[in-house]
């Protein structure tokens, strides 16, 4: 227009122009909708910033919220992985006191493997385990339509304008903030105490049992014992080397199966690269190799006194058997019972040898028997002892 024309208007001016010619779009119409009271709740994550132990910390918010009723529960998780979000449901279920008859969701990968035509989906198979476990229906939006569960939407805001403020509020770890949330939530509930009522009285029950929030898989065990779970390596014990395991990954723990027992159970670590060590999985290989005892990485991340008992030890010219020799307690009393032995030990300078501690050990965990119960009939009342008596008896034999 400038250059052929010799326009010299602004450019909001072409654009009005352009809008008139263009006419008027029609807006799009929206149906007001019903939510009776135990029918309809809406989930979503969202995420938030918030200060841990003086750091500040993406965390994701679990959202579920009651249509009919707006009573909220919110709870943080370090993840949106799909554990966190059966994880999300449970303690909502609860929070409730039972379950409504249809869960609105978006699309998440957490919960949809594909989207199909018109409303249909492919669930993922752990969701449609935790409805078959509550009984409940799923219903999934129109991908782009966040309008369709607004309820839910506005609750992620509505947290982060009302519960997790002011910004400079430090948490000392993530479950004094999921306890500040609950709090919050409560007098949330409080608030709506009146349609609450009703919500509760037509929710349905919850089952007897919760559902198991984790997300199941197979793994190997490697050559020094640890297997790989979402790039995170943990320790198992030393004779499930080469075997095949199944991890049972829930949001705060990893579970580890051989067959039907548990070998293994770690706090979950969510730092890629990670490696989650604990020293009771490698004592049995200290019996045949004592050398190990020494360098084993697990001392690093078990009590401080096993590295103290180290340093000690060293001081020796056999250092590796007798280290060994006293770790190798750990099978029979237990690392925290052999800690608190070589605590002991170390504390009173006594000898570092596996006898030595294991004596204190059980005499710490001794318990006198209590004394034996005489009956009245038979029980004999002696006079205190006279020791005089026996200067009368010695004068009497000289």
């Amino acid at each position: 227009l400038v250059s052929e024309h010799g326009f010299t208007g602004a450019e909001v001016t072409v654009r009005q122009a352009v809008a008139r010619l263009r006419g008027a779009r029609p807006r799009e119409p929206f149906v007001p909708l019903e939510a009776p009271f135990g029918k309809i709740a809406q989930a979503d994550f969202g995420s938030a910033v918030v200060t841990i132990a003086g750091v500040r910390t993406e965390v994701a918010l679990f959202c579920l919220r009651a249509k009919a009723s707006k009573v909220p529960f919110v709870a943080a998780y370090p993840t949106e992985r799909l554990e966190a979000f059966l994880a999300g449901h449970v303690a909502a279920f609860e929070f409730f006191g039972g379950v409504p008859a249809e869960l609105w969701y978006d699309n998440a990968k957490t919960a949809v493997t594909k989207i199909l035509a018109g409303p249909a989906r492919e669930e993922h198979e752990r969701l449609s385990a935790l409805r078959a476990h509550y009984l409940f229906e799923s219903s999934f939006c129109t991908p782009g339509a966040g309008n369709e569960k607004g309820s839910v939407e506005n609750l992620v805001g509505y947290v982060r304008r009302n519960a997790l403020v002011p910004v400079a509020r430090s948490f000392t770890d993530l479950a004094d903030l999921n306890r500040h949330l609950r709090a919050w939530c409560e007098r949330e509930r409080t608030g709506h105490a009146d349609a609450w009522r009703l919500e509760r009285a037509a929710l349905g029950e919850l089952p007897a049992r919760p559902f198991p929030a984790s997300v199941s898989r197979p793994v190997v065990a490697n050559k020094v014992a640890m297997v790989n779970v979402d790039r995170v390596r943990y320790s198992v014990p030393v004779a499930c080397a080469g075997a095949t395991l199944r991890a049972e990954c829930f949001v705060d723990r990893v579970e580890l199966y051989r067959g039907a027992d548990l070998v293994a159970s770690h706090a979950r670590s969510y730092a890629r690269g990670a490696t989650v060590l604990e020293l009771a999985h490698y004592l049995d290989a200290f019996a045949r190799k004592p050398r190990a005892a020494l360098s084993c990485a697990a001392l690093e991340t078990a009590d401080p006194v096993f590295t103290r008992a180290r340093e000690v030890a060293l001081r020796s010219p056999d250092a590796h058997r007798r280290f060994a020799e006293v770790l190798l307690l750990g099978r029979e009393l237990g690392l925290e019972r052999l800690a608190e032995a070589l605590s002991a030990c170390l504390a009173g300078g006594g000898p570092l040898e596996a006898a030595y501690v294991r004596q204190i050990a059980l005499n710490a965990a001794h318990e006198p028997p209590p004394p034996v119960a005489v009956p009245a009939a038979l029980a004999v009342h002696l006079a205190a002892a006279d020791p005089a008596r026996y200067d009368a008896l010695a004068g009497s034999l000289r």
